[in-house]
């Protein structure tokens, strides 16, 4: 399959989990990818796992910091030639009541999620602008739909995610950048599966297709996103939920 032949992908957050997924399917897919995370040690062995240098690459990016994506888009342009492809993946949590939360853990969750997305939707769009093609998927959540207890960090920002989207769709659609999101449910992993089982049971409770998602079915969504085949797709927000909370 070579739906992104001779394109460069970027993917936040790609050093493991869903990330690592998008990015292993878009070489596939005939991609170039730079994996940008916090984590370089893990980001470069990922990197090796997808084929080396020729074909991957790991930048240290921190995503709220603009210089960090000054750094991670110049390794797509300067090392493979272009980008065309962003994957704003990358992600942490911080659950606690509100009650409980700190402040400091409201901040970095908002920063990480939605400061990061717009950093790197608007260091991408000035770069594709100027090439008046490039598409950008940013990764939001089912908790940016309904709202989690628990996560009222986590929430708002990922619900600010996709109004960003939507205005950065408006933004750019003239430009020739596509801009669109996609909201996972619950999808199978180490975090979730160390979930307490009654957790687990309550949310399985929850999916009219009774199973939890597999990141696989996160990153071909986004595949379909960053390809030629979602091209009169922008501003759209995709669900992957197993119709969880339709």
């Amino acid at each position: 399959m070579s739906l992104l032949a001779n394109r460069t992908a970027v993917v936040t957050g790609g050093a493991q989990g869903i990330g690592f997924e998008i990015a292993r399917q878009f070489v596939d897919a005939g991609a170039r990818v730079v994996i940008g995370d916090l984590d370089l040690e893990r980001a470069t062995a990922a990197a090796e796992q997808l084929g080396g240098r020729d074909v991957a690459r790991a930048v240290r990016c921190d995503v709220v910091r603009a210089e960090d994506w000054d750094v991670l888009l110049a390794e797509a342009v300067d090392g493979f030639g272009s980008l065309d492809v962003v994957v704003n993946n990358a992600g942490i949590t911080r659950d606690a009541t509100m009650r409980t939360m700190t402040e400091e853990d409201f901040d970095l969750v908002i920063g990480v999620h939605l400061k990061g997305t717009w950093q790197g939707t608007r260091k991408a769009s000035a770069i594709m602008r100027e090439a008046k093609s490039g598409a950008i998927v940013n990764l939001s959540s089912l908790s940016g739909k309904v709202g989690m207890i628990g996560q009222t960090n986590y929430s708002a920002a990922k619900a600010g995610i996709v109004g960003m989207t939507k205005a950065a769709a408006k933004e750019m659609a003239h430009h020739g950048v596509r801009v669109n999101a996609i909201q996972p449910g619950l999808i199978r992993s180490a975090m979730t599966e160390a979930m307490p089982q009654k957790a687990w049971d309550g949310k399985m409770a929850e999916i009219p297709m009774n199973r939890a998602g597999e990141v696989a079915e996160v990153a071909s969504v986004a595949l379909f996103l960053a390809s030629d085949m979602s091209s009169y797709m922008t501003g759209t927000v995709l669900e992957v939920t197993g119709g969880r909370f339709m």
